[in-house]
């Protein structure tokens, strides 16, 4: 009976230990706000030279998490594998330049708060000077990027490349631009002024861009819970300046969109 009742003894502290641990396991991912990005994607999310994330995007997403009471963690993704990593719940939400539209209704998304381009980013050599020019030429473009959406969407003007390639990354595409691989880089707007800084003298943004577009946060379809906070401490931030002040750092100027009323 001793025996007995020992081993009741022990399985009931077994029992209460691996219960304690999956409550302390949710609360810690309860207080955990993780954010999906891509790592070469600047200057939204990238790393600098000493290793560390960072990013107009980053820094919004800190101070977000921040206000919310949460930890955040910083979870690079490869980008063509993003729904992947949402679904499953690695990550609680994309955040690095990532364009609603088209994909309205394949996320759960916060209201926009920055508006972009994309663009067509060529040698200054080349004389390519607007999108027609670019008939028989080479265009690349990151894969299941925004840029490609678009240009998918322009029939006429894919197919008059020559050739339509697709890379995992813009460092990638822009060193196939460098060697003459490619003649043309298609990407956000801002994304190509941040890769051409310094380089002004080489290469060119296209005026006529391809399509217009705007920037949220994107969530699993039906999480408007953690969608709602996040959007509410995003208005927040607008209001008090904070969202103006680290566009300035980023651009020099307050892109924001978001209303605050």
């Amino acid at each position: 009976m001793k025996l007995k009742r020992l081993g009741t003894i022990l399985l009931a502290g077994l029992l209460a230990i691996g219960l304690t641990a999956c409550g302390g396991s949710s609360s810690k991912k309860a207080d955990t706000f993780t954010v999906g990005f891509d790592q070469n994607f600047p200057p939204f999310g990238y790393k600098d030279d000493k290793g560390n994330f960072t990013g107009f995007d980053i820094d919004l997403a800190k101070e977000t998490a921040k206000r919310m009471n949460k930890k955040i963690k910083l979870q690079p993704i490869d980008w063509d594998a993003k729904d992947m990593e949402l679904d499953s719940g690695t990550i609680d939400c994309i955040w690095n330049g990532f364009t609603m539209n088209g994909r309205e209704n394949k996320y759960t998304w916060t209201k926009p708060y920055m508006n972009n381009r994309q663009v067509v980013v060529v040698k200054k050599a080349s004389k390519i000077a607007g999108l027609k020019d670019l008939a028989g030429k080479i265009m690349e473009v990151q894969k299941d990027s925004s840029a490609q959406s678009a240009i998918d969407a322009n029939k006429a003007l894919k197919n008059s490349f020559k050739n339509y390639l697709s890379v995992a990354d813009y460092n990638t595409a822009m060193m196939d631009l460098e060697s003459g691989a490619v003649d043309a880089v298609a990407m956000d707007e801002f994304v190509a002024k941040k890769q051409i800084e310094g380089k002004e003298n080489t290469y060119a943004i296209l005026d006529e861009s391809i399509s217009s577009e705007q920037y949220a946060v994107g969530f699993k379809k039906g999480n408007t819970k953690l969608r709602d906070e996040v959007e509410k401490t995003l208005i927040a931030m607008v209001k008090d300046g904070t969202f103006a002040k680290i566009s300035k750092k980023w651009f020099k100027a307050d892109y924001g969109i978001l209303k605050a009323n």
